[in-house]
């Protein structure tokens, strides 16, 4: 469709400058130009300065100046001629063409109608007066996944992504930051959180597996209008938030199986302390050492069984024993009743996000 654009442009720009003008996109094909016969063709020593530069640049008696959104250019103005009104055209050029085109994107280009919507950039009475104007399926099933980068090499993982969901039309990828990449995906209306979690589980190991970069995903729940994109969008991102808290041996990280951890990450940080202080009021939880909390998780790992527990860290049945009696003398909760060991799951997991967020308080 640019290429359209810009021909549409540069004919009606012919006369005006009375000169050869054209543009080329990044793999230096001529893709508009004054001279049709010229379009199509390749000018390979152009593409080297497209990659690092916006600046103006002269190549073959030819003025050529770069433009586009990103850092690296997408594509070069060029007009012929060396002299400084080859290059004030140049400049005009790509100034005209480069505002035309991010207008058009705005009003026309189905992935950056997504991004709005998906970023709360679009009045909730527009989205269906947009998606009309792009004949835009706006009540079908779709699901938000965020891929947050952790550790990467040269290799994109934004281009990878898109390689692995090239429909267009049905699946939508674009970045928020340098870390995070947001999925829009179009699902069945049969899938349900498992299939959802292979899916990620499927981006995180080929990301991983063939291009050595590791990432954590949070997925949202899946919605049937379009116009509720930015709610699963908002909780693919508390998904990685509560799991980073959590469970930060996860790297997928669904918001339909947070539990309890989604209403404590929403707790007031005084509200958790006061909770904190009136379960421990004989002894803190601080009293407790390393081996204590680790007997503690893996007697809860073992739903409670003192005889699986035992032979789990290899110690008697009776060591294991005396660990929770002390356990209730320090803190007056015996773990082996069901609704002490829940205040004390529930206590752990406070204490835990009260150390891992205390900006927030």
């Amino acid at each position: 469709m640019s290429n359209r654009l810009f021909q549409g442009l540069v004919h009606q720009m012919r006369d005006t400058m009375d000169t050869t003008i054209g543009v080329v996109d990044e793999t230096a094909t001529i893709i508009a130009c004054s001279e049709l016969s010229k379009v199509g063709t390749t000018n390979e020593f152009v593409s080297l300065d497209l990659s690092d530069t916006h600046d103006i640049f002269v190549r073959d008696g030819y003025t050529y100046k770069p433009f586009g959104a990103q850092t690296k250019a997408d594509y070069a103005v060029f007009v012929e001629g060396t002299d400084e009104t080859a290059a004030r055209y140049a400049s005009i050029l790509a100034i005209t063409l480069s505002n035309i085109k991010q207008y058009y994107d705005e009003k026309y280009d189905r992935n950056n109608f997504i991004k709005n919507v998906v970023l709360d950039n679009i009045l909730p009475g527009d989205i269906v007066v947009k998606a009309r104007e792009l004949h835009f399926n706006a009540e079908i099933s779709r699901v938000v996944l965020l891929i947050r980068v952790v550790s990467s090499n040269d290799i994109s993982a934004y281009d990878v992504i898109q390689n692995l969901f090239p429909d267009k039309n049905k699946d939508f990828v674009f970045n928020i930051t340098e870390s995070d990449i947001v999925l829009v995906k179009e699902i069945k209306s049969s899938v349900d959180s498992k299939d959802l979690e292979k899916l990620a589980r499927s981006i995180a190991d080929t990301l991983s597996s063939e291009f050595y970069t590791r990432v954590n995903v949070g997925i949202g729940t899946a919605v049937t209008s379009v116009k509720d994109l930015s709610s699963s969008f908002k909780e693919a991102q508390t998904a990685l938030e509560v799991g980073k808290v959590f469970d930060t041996d996860k790297i997928i990280v669904s918001y339909d199986n947070l539990g309890i951890a989604r209403l404590i990450y929403h707790l007031p940080g005084k509200l958790c302390e006061t909770f904190l202080h009136e379960v421990f009021k004989r002894g803190s939880i601080e009293s407790l050492d390393h081996e204590t909390l680790f007997t503690i998780q893996k007697f809860f790992e073992n739903n409670l069984n003192v005889s699986e527990t035992s032979r789990k860290l290899f110690v008697h049945r009776n060591t294991l024993v005396y660990r929770l009696e002390k356990i209730k003398k320090l803190t007056g909760l015996d773990l082996r009743e069901f609704d002490h060991a829940i205040i004390f799951k529930i206590a752990l997991m406070v204490k835990k996000y009260l150390q891992a967020e205390p900006t927030k308080f």
